[in-house]
């Protein structure tokens, strides 16, 4: 017989198989957590390299990103955008409109005259402008003499005429004075004035919400320091990623918007991994009292995994908005998944670290009433027991909230952003209001017509002939160098409502059904429709790919097809009650004085597609939380009970922490700045709010109580298929 000295050695792993002592083989992120604290210098250095040698670039992601790129690829309003620039002297979409108006008799005369003189001087000097068209009677000179337009062509592409924008607004603003007044305005300036005031809005907001954040995780961590971890390594991840938006700008155009939302979304993801993270790594080396390495190796086998495993659902659920084709989308997600991607990596490398260097240093500055080592909360086991003994009652008055809440979906509707998006005094939205007051509604969306020079007759007839058209000009012909496109003509076409009316839709696709095969409509307005036809076009496809994705990476991390399927479609309740709100909040104007915006009358139509996206990988962010505790405690236990209410208790207070910064986060945003800054502040944090509270903390909890063992059933045939995933460690 063997004596128990012997047993005990043929169980503990030798010196050589085990050099970290840990007492069992780490998995993959165990090892990585371990060759991490092995390797501390190079680590280290690596990320120190790695944010000095990019965020070198980070301060001049505002100056480099561009601003536009708002249009659908391919589409026939930027063929006509693209052929204006080429042939017809940059009169196109992206060229700039400076209206010169006088409140003090003709503007063509005295200093009104000098004034145009000024303009043209401007806009001749810069190389970027093509032909510089002075006011024309009848066309660009009003009625009654006060207001006239000098057209800047464009002479570049949109993005660089954004820019342009930004150069000579200022300048050309400047030369109003006592009865003349000067307003650029026209895509290019609509962008730049939007660009500019997103810009300070989304700064007041990171100032707003820092504090915010940084106060939560102190109640949340109980200690200064640990709670500071959470926005280091995310401001790590942000530098990063913006010096790195900065280079890829150089290949290829990134919009603006890309830095905007990575800001905020990598900001409150980078706080749920770390809150992860840390609170599991304080439990174990201060509750279980393990050794650091020990500690380390158990916090990134368990809470690394589902960190892992939540930042892969988030990066695929962005994915797939690159289905849709335009570049400002693309870009963006891009941008928001090249964020999330360094957050991730900061979390897995370089927050291990930091925690095995500061160890007990981490609850420097903890308040009294902190337990340290407490990784069970006995609120949130009581809470748990509670759903256990009446599931029924508190998963229907969750569904109950949730579906009243997403009922007004049924009645969205969206379109593309109004000039009511700019505050009243940019200078884009008072030249767009004195050209709508001296030349018609229809005027600050005039549409352009290219077409063959033998069919301009026919062209000119069918928008004679059209109800939707106020007035048309002559055909202008291509300019003498457009080469293969000489013998085509431009004819502008003023509709007689103002460009966000609807009926502006039904115009131009009436005009594209009845005008001559070769003729193209265009024009800023008609990019609008385009893009929102090619929004609406790929919203189911982004859907379903979004949630078949979400699904098949929920069944790889839990092995378990029942509660994958109902984690999933739980996920699409709280989007769906987010988009209730906000058809209630933007479209019907509830609360629009409170948040200080002016209703449109819709949601904007890049809203849908793009945060269901985020509000999907955000949700999932939860489930993989919640379900990766849940799969923990089951594969230990065996047990349904322990399974819920262990994962209640175990990552309940950190679900509940994370939600509550997300949620500030947000809304922060929403409530400074234009109007698509506070349409993504409300609705991702009422979807954050819901799913976190509600979806997470109550329903989710109750299927899992409602299936018991089905819940974690898996087919054989599946098992030999998916990769083995375990959450439980040792």
């Amino acid at each position: 017989m063997t004596s128990t000295a012997t047993r005990r050695h043929a169980r503990t792993p030798s010196h050589d198989a085990d050099p970290d002592g840990i007492g069992y083989r780490p998995g993959p992120l165990g090892r990585l957590g371990l060759w991490v604290t092995h390797h501390r210098k190079a680590t280290a250095l690596v990320w120190l390299l790695l944010v000095i040698g990019l965020g070198a670039f980070a301060p001049k992601v505002e100056a480099n990103l561009s601003g536009a790129g708002w249009q659908a690829d391919g589409s026939e309003s930027v063929a006509v955008r693209e052929l204006a620039t080429d042939s017809f002297g940059g009169n196109a979409s992206s060229a700039i409109q400076v209206v010169v108006h006088s409140t003090d008799g003709p503007v063509t005369e005295g200093t009104g005259a000098s004034v145009i003189d000024e303009v043209t001087t401007i806009l001749d000097d810069e190389p970027r402008i093509a032909d510089v068209i002075a006011p024309q009677p009848g066309a660009t000179l009003s009625q009654d003499g006060e207001t006239a337009v000098v057209l800047a062509g464009a002479g570049a592409d949109p993005n660089e005429m954004v820019r342009v924008a930004d150069d000579l607004k200022a300048e050309l603003e400047a030369l109003s004075g006592v009865g003349i007044e000067v307003n650029p305005t026209g895509a290019s300036l609509l962008w730049s004035d939007f660009n500019e005031a997103n810009l300070d809005a989304m700064l007041k907001s990171e100032m707003m919400s820092w504090p915010v954040t940084l106060a939560i995780l102190v109640l949340a961590f109980g200690a200064l320091v640990a709670a500071g971890l959470p926005l280091i390594l995310t401001l790590a991840g942000l530098v990063a990623s913006a010096g790195s938006l900065v280079l890829i700008n150089e290949l290829i155009p990134v919009s603006i918007w890309a830095m905007n939302f990575a800001m905020m979304f990598a900001l409150a993801l980078g706080i749920d991994y770390a809150l992860f993270l840390v609170v599991r790594f304080r439990a174990a080396r201060m509750g279980h009292h393990e050794t650091p390495r020990q500690a380390i190796a158990e916090t990134m086998d368990t809470a690394g995994k589902a960190v892992l495993l939540s930042g892969a659902t988030v990066l695929v659920s962005l994915s797939a908005v690159m289905l849709v084709p335009s570049p400002a989308f693309r870009s963006m997600a891009g941008g928001i998944m090249l964020a999330v991607a360094f957050v991730l990596l900061a979390t897995l490398t370089l927050l291990p670290l930091v925690l095995f260097k500061l160890d007990h240093k981490i609850n420097k500055g903890a308040l009294k009433w902190v337990h340290t080592g407490e990784h069970r909360s006995a609120k949130f086991a009581a809470w748990g027991e509670r759903l256990w003994k009446r599931p029924i009652a508190f998963g229907l008055a969750s569904l109950v909230v949730l579906l009243a809440l997403a009922a007004p979906v049924l009645g969205l509707k969206t379109a593309m952003p109004s000039i009511q998006v700019l505050p009243d005094d940019a200078s884009a939205r008072v030249g767009y209001n004195q050209v709508k007051d001296a030349f018609g509604d229809g005027a600050p969306g005039t549409l352009q017509v290219i077409t063959d020079a033998a069919d301009a007759k026919a062209t000119a007839t069918v928008l004679a002939a059209d109800p939707g058209i106020a007035g048309a000009m002559p055909a202008q012909p291509a300019s003498d160098d457009a080469g293969a496109d000489a013998d085509l003509v431009l004819i502008q076409a003023v509709p007689t409502v103002d460009p966000s009316d609807p009926e502006l839709a039904d115009t131009v696709d009436r005009l594209r059904a009845d005008l001559p095969d070769t003729a193209l409509v265009g024009g800023a307005a008609v990019e609008n429709l385009d893009l929102k036809t090619q929004l609406d076009d790929s919203t189911p496809l982004v859907i379903g790919v979004v949630l078949g994705l979400g699904f098949l990476l929920l069944l790889i991390a839990l092995q378990a097809p029942l509660i994958s399927l109902l984690g999933t479609l739980a996920s699409l309740l709280s989007t769906a009650a987010a988009f209730g709100v906000a058809r209630l909040v933007f479209q019907d104007g509830i609360g629009a004085d409170l948040l200080g915006f002016e209703s449109q009358g819709f949601l904007d139509a890049w809203a849908p597609v793009f945060f269901f996206a985020m509000i999907f990988a955000i949700a999932m962010d939860y489930t993989v939380f919640l379900l990766a505790s849940a799969k923990e405690h089951y594969e230990k236990s065996g047990d349904p009970k322990e399974a819920m209410v262990g994962s209640l208790a175990h990552s309940g207070r950190v679900i509940f922490a994370a939600g509550a910064v997300m949620v500030a986060v947000f809304f922060t945003f929403a409530l400074s700045g234009p109007l698509p800054p506070k349409e993504m502040g409300i609705v991702l944090g009422v979807a954050v709010l819901l799913d976190a509270f509600l979806v997470r903390l109550v329903l989710l909890p109750v299927m899992l109580r409602l299936t018991g063992r089905a819940a974690w059933w898996t087919p054989r045939w599946l098992t030999r298929v998916l990769p083995k995933i375990t959450f439980s460690h040792g």
